[in-house]
């Protein structure tokens, strides 16, 4: 299958144009899959809570997963991508996939980082593994990548990728902890970060690119530049994730002895 990464550059608060933007950015190629930054249509330096509570949507039912629906029905394609979410009035920082027959699930970040733990409640959904064509696909936020546990909750259910929408302000930290997270699963991993700065606030952030697909022995398949609008595409064997020997006697996860890991 063909999986593919879209690092794009929104403009807060400005829906309608993010999504054209990002629809553009996917029509110059084609994959079976597409991960896109988290919040790629919404923006991501809030300064009020009311403008989280203006643009948080339903998931699905929202302007967002609803132009998704459209897209990933006329290219026959997935999409994973990250949204604000607004669900019995509370907002979490989610992403949404959706596929060529509509939405599919919803996955809410259950590690924040920084500011995010004043405008969103921590997620409350349980790590899952979705088909996505021959592929079974394992949604993460931004954050997750420093916690082994995310990966490998996904790994133990089966994912053979990881899809992984981010804000991306530490340089090159997550994209060296998605490479070790593939290693030590033997899954490939997906990391689509934003490029741009905001200046909403007293602090600037400035995204630092470098989205990259890596495969289940960390090697770095696509890897994006640190400040350009752009995509990139690689075809990947889902089935290459489910060989996981280390040696004629040793497996990743069958050798795992988890009765020895309890506090």
């Amino acid at each position: 299958m063909r999986v593919g990464v879209a690092q794009s550059q929104p403009q807060f608060g400005e829906r309608d144009r993010n999504l054209a933007a990002a629809f553009d950015l996917l029509s110059r190629d084609s994959a079976d899959l597409w991960v896109l930054p988290e919040f790629f249509a919404s923006g991501y330096q809030f300064a009020r809570t009311e403008e989280v509570r203006e643009l948080a949507e339903p998931i699905p039912g929202g302007p967002t997963v609803t132009a998704l629906e459209s897209y990933c029905h006329d290219r026959r394609c997935f999409v994973v991508g990250g949204i604000p979410e607004l669900a019995d009035g509370v907002v979490y920082n989610a992403a949404a996939l959706v596929g060529p027959r509509g939405y599919v699930a919803t996955y809410r970040k259950i590690h924040l980082f920084g500011e995010e733990k004043r405008w969103f409640a921590p997620g409350n959904l349980p790590f899952s593994v979705h088909n996505v064509g021959d592929a079974r696909v394992g949604v993460m936020i931004c954050f997750d990548h420093l916690f082994p546990e995310s990966a490998r909750t996904l790994a133990l259910l089966g994912a053979d990728l990881l899809a992984h929408p981010a804000n991306l302000i530490l340089p090159d930290l997550a994209q060296r902890t998605m490479a070790v997270r593939a290693l030590e699963n033997g899954v490939f991993a997906a990391t689509a970060n934003r490029v741009g700065e905001e200046s909403r606030t007293a602090k600037t952030l400035r995204y630092t690119g470098q989205s990259q697909i890596v495969d289940p022995d960390g090697a770095t398949l696509v890897r994006l530049s640190p400040d350009r609008v752009e995509a990139g595409v690689v075809e990947i064997d889902p089935a290459a994730a489910r060989d996981k020997r280390l040696t004629s006697r040793n497996d990743k996860l069958a050798d795992r002895r988890p009765e020895f890991y309890r506090l």
